[in-house]
């Protein structure tokens, strides 16, 4: 099982860009889901968003992002964090 958990406690920031961020774990999940390879789809079924935590809850979780498939060969945490991050300057522009 992988676990992700994310925060938004980040000082100086604005109750707007607060509540833009709220955004961010649902964004990290797709993203985490997209990035999860698919023989049989049972990985990105078994992945789900608890509050502001994702779970991959299958046994081969880890082997997956340690990229054991060629599908991902960069595993899907890495990927999602650079997605996350680049979704999080979007929304600090923006607002």
């Amino acid at each position: 099982m992988i676990r992700i958990r994310f925060t938004s406690t980040v000082p100086g920031m604005t109750e707007r860009q607060l509540r833009a961020l709220e955004t961010l774990p649902s964004y990290a999940h797709r993203e985490f889901v997209k990035n999860t390879p698919v023989d049989t789809g049972r990985a990105r079924r078994s992945t789900r968003l608890r509050g502001d935590v994702i779970e991959a809850k299958y046994d081969y979780a880890q082997r997956l992002d340690e990229g054991w498939s060629r599908q991902a060969p960069d595993g899907m945490v890495e990927p999602t964090i650079d997605a996350v991050e680049r979704e999080f300057q979007r929304i600090i522009r923006r607002t």
